[in-house]
């Protein structure tokens, strides 16, 4: 087994704790099931949400999912000009086998757009 990391986003349609808690345990739980990611196999999340999402932190969402053991942090994103609005990012290391290639990175949501040229 080797440290592999993987990306996912979605997008909320609103700032608020229900929503950013909803759309945050949604990509979790899809990247966890897309990698048949075991909980003890996880190492960090690293979250990060644009400037317009303040209504809660997302690894608050995480924590309700049973990863309250998993280090977890969230952080801004760039506020970048041209960047998609109300977005929560993933960055997540776990211990895995086989190629990088064969990671399912998962974009939810208004996210999609940022990854077209990933399968579904």
């Amino acid at each position: 087994m080797r440290l592999l990391a993987l990306r996912g986003a979605t997008t909320c349609d609103e700032n608020t704790k229900a929503e950013i808690g909803e759309k945050t345990r949604a990509l979790v739980a899809a990247m966890l099931e897309r990698n048949a990611i075991d909980h003890e196999d996880l190492v960090s999340i690293i979250f990060t949400a644009t400037d317009d999402l303040t209504a809660e932190f997302p690894a608050t969402a995480a924590r309700v999912l049973g990863l309250g053991d998993v280090p977890l942090i969230c952080a801004r994103e760039l506020a970048i000009e041209h960047g998609l609005a109300r977005t929560i990012r993933v960055m997540m290391h776990f211990y895995g086998e086989g190629p990088r290639d064969r990671l399912r990175h998962v974009y939810l949501e208004g996210a999609r757009v940022l990854r077209d040229d990933l399968p579904e």
